[in-house]
């Protein structure tokens, strides 16, 4: 259960800080509760994982999942670039943390 509540973590990750995109500098109400909230729940779900997983494992595969996700939407949904560079740094990053979740003991 570690591992999916990780995932989780991961995704809500993803969605805050794509959501700080949005919020004006926490002016804009619903951008703000919606960015706070997926915060609080990507913490809660992050330290859940953390119980029985590693810490380092977890921390690094939350982090990785946020990175590659948030580079992955930057590009798709708000048109930064494709370079071949920056696609190759996203593969490091997912190669990182697939290769994390294969060396676990969990």
């Amino acid at each position: 259960m570690a591992w999916v509540y990780l995932v989780l973590a991961g995704i809500l990750e993803i969605g805050w800080a794509i959501g700080l995109k949005h919020v004006d500098g926490f002016t804009r109400l619903w951008p703000s509760v919606a960015t706070v909230a997926a915060m609080v729940a990507s913490m809660i779900l992050l330290a859940l994982a953390a119980r029985t997983l590693p810490i380092g494992t977890a921390y690094a595969v939350w982090t990785g999942i946020g990175a590659a996700g948030v580079a992955i939407l930057g590009i798709v949904w708000l048109g930064e670039s494709r370079d071949l560079v920056r696609m190759l740094c996203i593969g490091l990053i997912v190669a990182g943390t697939v290769g994390l979740k294969l060396s676990s003991d969990q």
